[in-house]
Formats: C-alpha cells, structure tokens, sequence
C-alpha cells in the first residue's frame, strides 16, 4: 500500500507521495512512486503511483518509451503530450495497454488482482494547470475549484485535515504543510505507508518546482512539524470543555 495526494490550486499544484511498497514482520521494500517529466519553459508533468509494483513500472515505462495510439501506429510519449488532458488519456492507454497483457493472469490470483492507480498533476505551456485521478480501468476524473485535492493508496487517515483546512485558494506553502500533516496523519495509523516522502510544488506558468524536496527521517523541518502537530492537538483537546453529563 501507499499514500499519495495531490492539490489543485489557484496559483499551482502540490503533489506528496510516500515509498513503501511492502510492509511485514520482517520485509519491508521502498520504491519512489513519483515520475516527473519536465521541458523547461514548457512543461512539467507528475504521475504519482499506488498500487502493484509490477504493473506501475510497466505504465511508466510505456509513456517513456512511447505507446502506439491509432491504426497508423502514431508513437506518443508524455514528452509530447499537448495538454494535461491528453496527458491523462495516455496513461489510461498504457494502463489498458499492460492490463491487455498481464490483467488475466494477476486477476486470476486473488491475493494480487490488477490493482493500480495514478495522480497526474502539471501544467503545459498555454494551458492551465491540471490534476487527474486514473483508475485500473484507465478512466479519469480531474480536481476542480469544488474538490481541490485528490488522493490514492490509503487514504482515510489523511483525509480530514484536508477536509477542513483546505481550499482552492489556499497558499502553495501552505498547501504543502497541509499535505505533509495529512501524510504523518497516515504515517502514524498505518505501517504500509512509510518515508522516505516526496513533495513536488509547481508554481502556476512557471514550469519549474517551487519546492522539491526528498524527505527522510532525518529531516528537521518534518520532524519539527511532527512534533508539533501532536503536541497541537493535544492542547486543544484539553482546551475543548469536558462533557456536561
């Protein structure tokens, strides 16, 4: 399991994801679930990762190496995508495209399944920024100014903060805070989800991060807000009045 969001904002988007892939009593695996594509002055593109290891690095490997779209077998790749929304159809194909091949044998294993799904977030010159939620099937859904964020993996503990803090109009850096304090939110309810973490910050027609930072447990700035979210919580639990009956 895994645990990535993303946001969509009015001056740009944050993308967060973890790098567990395996947990257990005694296996533990960490493989990076964010894949950026970038052309300065042009564009930068995000996929973010959950789910079978195997299938993931098959979808990604397809958009690098290029996957052929119609009768005249036409190569696109993500280098050459001319909107987010074609962004998205491509890994949709790719995703069906490794399903057609390796779908029937991993469904037949019900301890395995065909289970994958993708945040793609960036922004191509000319168009606006776009985030978009893929599934196994390969259809999508994008975030919109109503539902700004979008999540994969496991995503009930890190749901809340979201809910309540955040809007389109938030801050990038606050953004990026709040993504941070959903992901330790899941960090400390659930073991399939583990650091090393991820943060990309895309600043609106700039196509370059704002921040992008690999964030281990060394970290001071994580550690920090770690800390003093618990500690945050428990004082306005305190200050909460004490029930009346």
């Amino acid at each position: 399991m895994t645990y990535c969001v993303g946001t969509l904002l009015q001056d740009g988007i944050v993308l967060l994801s973890d790098t567990r892939t395996n947990a257990g009593v005694d296996q533990v695996a960490s493989f990076r679930k964010m894949t950026v594509w970038r052309v300065a002055g042009d564009r930068i593109i995000a996929l973010l990762s959950a789910g079978n290891l195997s299938v993931t690095q098959s979808v990604i490997h397809h958009l690098k190496e290029g996957l052929e779209i119609d009768e005249e077998q036409r190569v696109h790749r993500m280098d050459d995508v001319r909107s987010m929304f074609e962004a998205a159809e491509l890994v949709g194909r790719a995703v069906r495209r490794v399903h057609a091949v390796h779908g029937k044998s991993l469904e037949a294993d019900p301890g395995i399944g065909f289970n994958v799904s993708f945040l793609l977030g960036g922004q191509i010159a000319g168009r606006p920024p776009a985030l978009f939620q893929i599934y196994a099937q390969g259809n999508f859904i994008a975030a919109t100014r109503e539902t700004p964020y979008l999540q994969i993996g496991e995503t009930k503990y890190g749901k809340p903060i979201l809910d309540r803090a955040l809007t389109y109009e938030t801050d990038l850096k606050h953004a990026a805070k709040l993504a941070l304090v959903s992901m330790d939110s899941t960090l400390r309810s659930n073991l399939s989800v583990g650091l090393p973490l991820d943060l990309l910050v895309i600043r609106r027609d700039t196509f370059t991060p704002l921040i992008e930072r690999h964030i281990d447990e060394h970290d001071p700035y994580f550690a920090e807000l770690r800390t003093g979210w618990s500690a945050a919580l428990r004082e306005a639990f305190k200050r909460m009045p004490d029930v009346p009956w």
